[in-house]
């Protein structure tokens, strides 16, 4: 899959596609139903079957720390939209300069000049130009206009129970990893490359790998069992803490896990921790001492876990 960074890269040969925009944020079950819609288009057609999205995503430009908590970083979008058969990803830059370009010209200047456009799905409250002004009516006219087909994303889902992003961060949130694996057809994952952290597991005898989170926030928080993918193409089993780490005083939100049965040198890695179960919160302990018993103790609930599932997995 070719991936476009910014408008300013797309020339003649990106011209005529079938085009579908949104966040796509978690690439859920919802987006995926769109996203096989967008490539049997695209095979009719016989043009590239094109995801637009904005990096950052725009409530992140308008709320920062305030936004939801975001279920998928570009390089996790990409993965996933290359599994559906999508053929380009265009990440435009969103930037306040963009948000005020009127509905008019996005449309004009980027939808049919540089993109040439023959089919077009959106969401059905998709709003887009200055002030939000732009939205599916006045892009259906400028489809008969024009001569491209509009449909909206409702169109695409019969389900009586619509699946969004935000609930799958809800069902996060609150530690409901079934509910929300239901949603995405995958188990929820972080991936990240790793890094150097205080080195202060191997004091007690618990190394870990820390993965920094490349993220406003995250949609999860706490002490989970993980599965570990990355690593010479095998899977390792273990336990990993998703918070600030208050007990050392940390200041940012990082992924900790700790592989089990595992001694190798992992730092560059870029690696997938999948989510299994959650055991506990993230809590802030008096000492250091404490924290080790209460690692110890996540330790032997995550090996058991791995142990009854293991034939399950």
């Amino acid at each position: 899959m070719e991936l476009l960074r910014g408008i300013h890269n797309l020339n003649a040969q990106h011209r005529g596609c079938v085009l579908s925009i949104g966040n796509f944020d978690g690439i859920h079950l919802g987006h995926k139903a769109v996203l096989s819609r967008l490539v049997l288009e695209a095979e009719r057609l016989q043009v590239a079957a094109t995801v637009m999205i904005f990096e950052p995503q725009p409530a992140e430009l308008f709320s920062g720390d305030n936004a939801p908590a975001r279920l998928s970083r570009l390089r996790d979008k990409f993965v996933q939209l290359a599994k559906q058969g999508v053929d380009r990803l265009l990440c435009v830059s969103f930037t306040h300069k963009f948000a005020n370009i009127s509905a008019e010209d996005f449309i004009e200047d980027l939808l049919i000049k540089k993109l040439d456009v023959k089919f077009l799905v959106v969401g059905d409250d998709f709003h887009f130009g200055y002030q939000r002004q732009g939205d599916f009516k006045l892009l259906q006219a400028a489809g008969q206009k024009y001569g491209f087909a509009v449909v909206d994303t409702q169109s695409l889902l019969q389900q009586q129970q619509r699946i969004s992003s935000s609930r799958i961060r809800d069902f996060l949130a609150l530690g409901e990893l079934q509910q929300a694996a239901s949603m995405l057809g995958r188990k929820y994952s972080i991936t990240g490359r790793v890094g150097h952290g205080q080195k202060l597991g191997r004091t007690i005898g618990v190394p870990t790998a820390n993965l920094l989170l490349k993220r406003r926030v995250s949609p999860v928080c706490g002490v989970f069992v993980v599965s570990i993918l990355g690593i010479n193409g095998k899977t390792y089993q273990g336990v990993a803490n998703i918070g600030q780490r208050p007990t050392v005083q940390g200041i940012r939100q990082q992924l900790e896990v700790h592989l089990f049965d595992f001694n190798a040198d992992l730092y560059g890695l870029q690696l997938e921790v999948v989510l299994e179960k959650k055991l506990r919160d993230e809590v802030r302990f008096d000492s250091f001492t404490q924290l080790k018993i209460q690692i110890d103790k996540d330790i032997q609930l995550a090996r058991e876990w791995h142990q009854l599932h293991a034939d399950k997995s």
